[in-house]
């Protein structure tokens, strides 16, 4: 058995597509109109068609978090930076106890999502 997918239910599908796309660069591989697969493992599903499915209601920014590793931190936070302030960072960059750069941000659902240097760095 073995972790296939990892799926967040969202307000706004193309809001949340086209963050994960311009600021990670996430392309779509499969699009289901209110369901939609990103390479790398992401599925963004409307909250309405996760509630229906699961008949349980969405609650927005759960405690758990999105991590992506960079080759390239320094060129990620000066896209960040770009964004001039449409992304919420929760935690400007610092260097974590196991010596990793990383910043802390959320996505338009409140999300949180952890940016850091690539182990290899």
């Amino acid at each position: 058995m073995r972790l296939r997918n990892f799926l967040i239910a969202v307000r706004d599908i193309e809001r949340s597509r086209q963050f994960y796309q311009e600021l990670f660069d996430m392309t779509v591989l499969k699009d289901f109109g209110d369901n939609v697969i990103l390479a790398g493992g992401l599925v963004l599903q409307e909250r309405s068609q996760w509630e229906q499915l699961t008949g349980k209601e969405s609650v927005p920014g759960y405690d758990g978090e999105l991590f992506f590793e960079t080759g390239n931190l320094d060129g990620f936070l000066q896209k960040l930076d770009a964004c001039g302030g449409a992304v919420t960072v929760l935690r400007e960059v610092r260097v974590n106890a196991w010596g990793r750069r990383a910043v802390l941000l959320a996505d338009p659902d409140g999300h949180v999502i952890e940016v850091a240097d690539d182990y290899s760095n």
